[in-house]
């Protein structure tokens, strides 16, 4: 860090950036703790009520983007040329830095705080690019030619509903794109039926818009068909958006074909707190348009300096953490949910709902009961002469057995950001997603053959309504994923545990 301050030309950031590792250290000397044999005991350097043990966990990166806030405050109060100068020095530099690191070639980048407020700004964008007259005359042009929105089904709950009440338009200005059901997968936006949207769209007088495309959909990380979709949208005109947990494979050396082409999109908004462990830090819309005064009246751009300081805190944990540092805590993520894939798959009675196991940042999975006479190959698809009923209680049964395990592991390591979800197709299912959490908390991977520690108890009375045998395959298949995934859980965020005997080798947790 000391090398980089000697190459900033602007005195004002030399100066700021020298004290930066004597702040850090300060904070870190506040919250020493020592432990006694009774408990801890708060000396008085540490700071009392609830934040009190929490703050040292963010690390020294967490600790350089919460002093850009108070560097913020401390930098508005210069005069004017000094805070306009800087000011532009830490946004350009931040904008010139994410898009290299995520190959997006000439972009602007707009900070926000709300994470779809990006999306809402770039709408206004699209609607002041295809409306020439909209400044003038305003909703009476969109009166005449209505704009159309188009989501995927398996787009965030609630995005529809945001930015309609966002740009003041009609639900009916949304589109509702549905996802595969024959060919590839099924939470995948269906191109074809897309295509065939808007070609109604357009006979019907209506102006399509804006597409938005999902890089890893919030339920399961699946990626839509972005290339195909990308030429689409320059056929009709429309405006691509890219958003999703994928897109921070872009800093990898290695990208899927899918993800790579989210480079070439006209906007993509990203988390890199998140995915950094970065607390405070804001996300990121990257976008490419030629006219500066229509991204003013979007709100994408600012004259006023303060807005720009939004940025700060990211140029600050960037400098602190370098290309390397970037790169590695998001290489470390994929990492792991690779070493939870290879642990499923020696595992019996386990469908794995991912794309694509070679950078897919999330796994989701479920434990199924193999039904009598089901084809091994298509497992869990019950034979034509099972009857309704049967197939709704082995459904039920499967369920009921994945949510209690959610729960119990979710207990168990409640950092590791496990969550239990209910798919229409699948049923209840378990997702794994380290990159929006294990950068909080540091992994050695070289740790899972030595832990140590006291185990933690897991309540097994929840297994009493479960239809299994002790002696079962499924239940031994049962056992042996527990502990596999709690040692790759529990090393993803650095806790130590005793692996014991799993609730699945208790007598008493099965019906005989």
């Amino acid at each position: 860090m000391d090398a980089s301050l000697e190459k900033i030309a602007d005195p004002t950031l030399a100066e700021m950036g020298k004290n930066l590792k004597e702040a850090v250290k300060m904070l870190e000397d506040s919250q020493r703790r020592t432990e006694e044999e009774n408990g801890k005991k708060l000396i008085s350097g540490d700071i009392p009520g609830p934040l009190q043990g929490r703050i040292q966990n963010i690390g020294e990166q967490g600790h350089m983007a919460l002093l850009g806030h108070s560097l913020g405050a401390y930098i508005s109060t210069l005069d004017k040329e000094k805070l306009r100068k800087l000011t532009t020095r830490i946004l350009s530099d931040t904008t010139l830095w994410l898009c290299r690191i995520f190959r997006y070639e000439n972009g602007c980048a707009y900070f926000h705080e709300e994470e779809r407020e990006g999306l809402a700004k770039i709408c206004r964008l699209a609607i002041h690019s295809r409306y020439e007259d909209f400044v003038v005359d305003g909703f009476n042009v969109l009166y005449n030619k209505k704009p159309v929105i188009y989501l995927s089904a398996a787009a965030r709950p609630g995005l529809g509903q945001y930015l309609c009440n966002q740009l003041g338009l009609p639900f009916p200005c949304l589109c509702r794109v549905p996802c595969n059901t024959v060919f590839g997968s099924q939470h995948q936006m269906d191109v074809a039926f897309l295509e065939k949207l808007i070609k109604d769209d357009i006979e019907r007088g209506r102006l399509p818009l804006l597409l938005v495309a999902n890089a890893g959909t919030a339920a399961v990380g699946h990626t839509d068909k972005i290339g195909r979709l990308k030429e689409l949208c320059e056929q009709y005109g429309i405006w691509l958006h890219v958003e999703g947990v994928n897109l921070a494979t872009l800093a990898l050396g290695y990208v899927s074909s899918s993800v790579l082409a989210a480079a070439k999109c006209d906007s993509m908004t990203m988390t890199p707190g998140p995915w950094l462990g970065l607390p405070a830090v804001p996300a990121v819309t990257l976008y490419k348009h030629d006219d500066p005064a229509l991204t003013l009246v979007a709100g994408l751009t600012s004259n006023k300096p303060t807005d720009k300081l939004r940025a700060l805190p990211l140029w600050l944990s960037l400098q602190y953490l370098g290309l390397d540092g970037f790169v590695e805590r998001i290489k470390h993520a994929c990492q792991l949910s690779q070493r939870l894939q290879e642990s499923l798959k020696k595992v019996n009675y386990i469908k794995i709902l991912v794309e694509d196991e070679l950078s897919s940042p999330v796994v989701v999975f479920r434990f199924f009961q193999e039904l009598p006479g089901s084809d091994p190959v298509f497992k869990a698809v019950p034979v034509p002469n099972m009857t309704p009923s049967g197939v709704g209680r082995e459904r039920h049964s499967c369920d009921a057995l994945n949510r209690w395990l959610g729960e119990q592991l979710k207990q168990l390591v409640p950092a590791s950001g496990l969550t239990v979800m209910d798919l229409e197709a699948e049923g209840t299912c378990l997702r794994f997603s380290p990159l929006m959490t294990a950068a909080g908390a540091p992994t050695n991977q070289n740790r899972h053959g030595d832990q140590t520690g006291t185990a933690t108890p897991v309540d097994t009375s929840g297994m009493s309504t479960l239809p299994l045998r002790r002696d079962s395959p499924m239940s031994q298949a049962l056992d042996q994923l527990f502990w596999e995934h709690c040692i790759i859980a529990l090393n993803s965020h650095n806790r130590p545990i005793m692996l014991g005997p799993s609730p699945f080798s208790c007598p008493t947790a099965f019906v005989s």
